[in-house]
């Protein structure tokens, strides 16, 4: 593990859908008091409670709404609009504030909403670190006396994450990849407000000098390449990256660890995944995590399932991940990944995960940021678009004997951004130079 700093700061995120607190989460270690979640802390006033439930639960509402035929896609295409990300090119200035902005910034103004948090935290001015734009727009509006810093989530984002006025703000931007700098720029933040760091992912699952997942890739590649043809043609250079672990021989059934978003989106993907490699399941073949998070009606829906394609029996190759709270979830997710062969999910912030070596099946994106995210793991080549769900024991088998999935294991482990946790301490406690150096070629 990479060696503890002594310092602390404030670590503030939100409860809305997974990507902000799981961007938090790898930073549980220099939080004060732990991580703070700003729309449900202790001793929040209700009008802020109001403000923050009102938000939360029209994007679940949305997020649900979409799996309506004909009107839940337009009503979600209309919502996706307010949030949508401009073309990169032609370069041009993107400054301008919006709308969803004048709105944010009213209600600093006429309700307080976020005065009480920034008010008790400013007793005892430590560096203030969010993975969430309002709340570091919160802090800078209501006069945070330390230095505010914001953790970016995403491969490309809006407008919504810059203040209306970025060229006087203080706000310091700890940008996930190089479009993310980039684009930070285009919409007016000053240079020396940006640090290119990467996106925070969980110590026990990279480890120090990169060593836990060179040992989980070593064993995973023989999984996704069980004939060998991307291991020989690469195997010099797949010596001289992992060296003694490199694994030539498997030792568990392949497994796949697939994703539903907070809101429960794509559960019915899991099922039909499951549905599909039940002879392999039976078999003992294929391992198969069905990840429910904290949503109780999806392990639910997925127990109830499980039963009817009389899969239950096999409990040890096909398990259903549900925990009480994030913490929790976020902690036994992490420890899953360290057996996990294929992760399979919507490109949310997940996509950042592909650095752990694992290759990526891509579910359909759902909104503007999970598209850019889509693009960004298909130009480093760490994430394949899935085929039709209901024959994926037809195409995977196809992708495993073309070595095609090892590959995009090396391709994120080797282009994707890995220090990220590291580098936002460092940066946060005032030690850029010691930051490890992000891969900065223009991903697309």
């Amino acid at each position: 593990m990479f060696k503890k700093l002594p310092n602390k700061a404030w670590v503030v995120t939100v409860d809305m859908g997974y990507g902000h607190q799981r961007a938090a989460y790898p930073l549980k270690s220099i939080a004060q008091g732990g991580i703070i979640t700003a729309n449900n802390y202790r001793g929040i006033p209700n009008k802020d409670r109001r403000i923050w439930e009102g938000s939360r639960a029209f994007y679940e509402f949305i997020s649900r709404f979409k799996r309506i035929p004909l009107i839940g896609e337009v009503a979600f295409d209309i919502y996706d609009k307010f949030q949508s990300i401009p073309d990169f090119y032609p370069k041009r200035d993107l400054s301008k504030s919006n709308i969803q902005l004048s709105e944010t910034y009213n209600l600093f103004k006429k309700q307080d909403w976020g005065k009480n948090l920034i008010d008790k935290l400013a007793k005892k001015p430590l560096p203030f670190v969010t993975t969430f734009f309002i709340t570091s727009m919160m802090a800078e509006y209501y006069n945070y006396p330390g230095d505010i810093y914001c953790v970016l989530c995403d491969a490309d984002i809006s407008r919504t994450w810059v203040p209306p006025k970025p060229q006087t703000s203080r706000i310091i931007y700890l940008a996930s990849n190089r479009r993310v700098k980039d684009r930070l720029k285009l919409y007016g933040v000053r240079p020396d407000k940006i640090f290119l760091t990467g996106f925070p992912l969980p110590e026990e699952n990279v480890g120090e000098n990169l060593q836990i997942i060179k040992q989980d890739l070593g064993k995973r590649l023989i999984q996704l390449d069980p004939d060998k043809i991307y291991i020989s043609q690469f195997k010099k250079t797949l010596q001289s990256k992992l060296r003694d672990d490199l694994r030539l021989k498997p030792v568990r059934p392949l497994t796949i660890t697939f994703c539903v978003g907070g809101a429960g989106a794509q559960r019915e993907l899991g099922l039909e995944i499951a549905t599909s490699l039940r002879k392999e399941i039976l078999d003992n073949n294929i391992n198969l995590n069905l990840v429910a998070g904290c949503n109780l009606d999806v392990m639910k829906y997925y127990k109830k399932e499980i039963k009817s394609l009389r899969l239950g029996t096999k409990s040890r190759h096909i398990r259903i991940l549900h925990e009480s709270t994030k913490s929790r979830y976020f902690n036994a997710f992490n420890k899953i990944l360290r057996n996990t062969d294929i992760l399979w999910t919507k490109p949310s912030e997940l996509s950042f995960y592909c650095a752990l070596g694992l290759p990526i099946i891509i579910a359909p994106p759902i909104g503007s940021q999970e598209i850019f995210n889509q693009k960004w793991l298909q130009s480093i080549g760490s994430g394949i678009n899935q085929e039709d769900p209901r024959y994926t024991n037809e195409w995977l088998s196809d992708w495993l004997k073309s070595g095609w999935l090892a590959e995009a294991a090396m391709a994120g482990f080797v282009e994707a951004p890995k220090y990220g946790t590291y580098n936002v301490k460092k940066i946060v406690f005032h030690d850029p130079k010691g930051a490890k150096k992000v891969k900065t070629v223009l991903q697309y």
